[in-house]
């Protein structure tokens, strides 16, 4: 008997390959295990190579299986996509954009994108997520993110990459640190601080810049404690725990024992930019890049 691929092939092999485990698959699809396990068995006989390493003790994905768990998510993601878009259009709308976003694009980028869209494009529909310039990337490369905006200076090939935003950075304080704007001369003066930086696994530019404005001041900064958030840096910095230099439209919107002090000297600046995946079919995306790239070279 012949047999061919369907889709719920696809949906009980992804299952499995998210659970590594038969019983706990089938339980959440709601069928037998047994059953389960003949379907597995069937797409393995119809793709001609085993998907599963399986024992007694558990169950592992072979190269092939690992490569098709890539490609189904892909496939099932798109799919889901394409469901909500038609929706949205046949409610009048041209569909939705989903958006990624670090917290500092929310100071000002983020919200004139929005009021600009909804001025000019009022039947796009928007999505926001606040994620990593990691997750971002990996979003963006399995479409469930349409644009991003993120602090790195490359991304891979199948992204677009656009400087929008240059921002200086600024010192963070405690509110009764010494220092002042008028007796503040260099970086170098903090030297002996412990300094709370956003990790380098969040955003490697970041890390990489601040290493290298403590450099050229001659230093190299201790660091005591490491977050993803603003507010809780600024929560360490307000309790005596270290001071931070962070980009300088971060300190908006805080009400907070800390002062900052803008470092107008430096070279370095802080770099925002637009990402997205070039082969994305989004017929939103070129409206609203249009947007963003217009609003940057003002």
């Amino acid at each position: 008997m012949s047999y061919q691929l369907e889709l719920r092939h696809f949906n009980y092999f992804l299952a499995v390959a998210e659970e590594l485990h038969y019983r706990k698959a089938a339980e959440k699809l709601c069928i037998s295990q047994p059953g389960l396990s003949r379907q597995i068995k069937q797409m393995e006989e119809i793709l001609g190579t085993s998907l599963f390493v399986r024992d007694k003790k558990k169950v592992s994905l072979t190269a092939a299986g690992s490569y098709l768990k890539t490609e189904v998510e892909f496939i099932v993601n798109h799919l889901a996509i394409t469901q909500k878009q038609l929706k949205l259009i046949a409610e009048g709308s041209v569909g939705e954009l989903r958006i990624g976003f670090l917290g500092s694009a929310m100071q000002t980028v983020i919200p004139e994108l929005l009021v600009s869209l909804h001025h000019h494009f009022p039947e796009i529909k928007t999505s926001l997520e606040e994620l990593s310039n990691t997750a971002q990337v990996n979003a963006l490369l399995k479409d469930t993110l349409d644009l991003g905006f993120v602090r790195l200076a490359r991304v891979p090939d199948e992204l677009a990459i656009k400087t929008i935003l240059y921002d200086s950075f600024s010192l963070v304080l405690p509110a009764s640190h010494p220092i002042t704007p008028n007796n503040f001369r260099s970086v170098g003066q903090l030297a002996n601080e412990d300094f709370i930086l956003f990790s380098q696994e969040y955003s490697p530019l970041y890390f990489d810049t601040i290493m290298s404005i403590c450099e050229d001041a001659g230093f190299t900064p201790k660091i005591s404690h490491k977050s993803v958030h603003a507010q809780t840096i600024f929560r360490l910095v307000e309790n005596n725990l270290g001071i931070s230099i962070v980009p300088s439209s971060l300190q908006y919107g805080y009400k907070l024992g800390v002062k900052f002090i803008e470092l107008k000297e430096i070279a370095q600046k802080a770099e925002l930019s637009v990402i997205w995946k070039k082969e994305n079919r989004n017929p939103t995306i070129a409206q609203t890049l249009k947007l963003i790239l217009t609003s940057a070279e003002k």
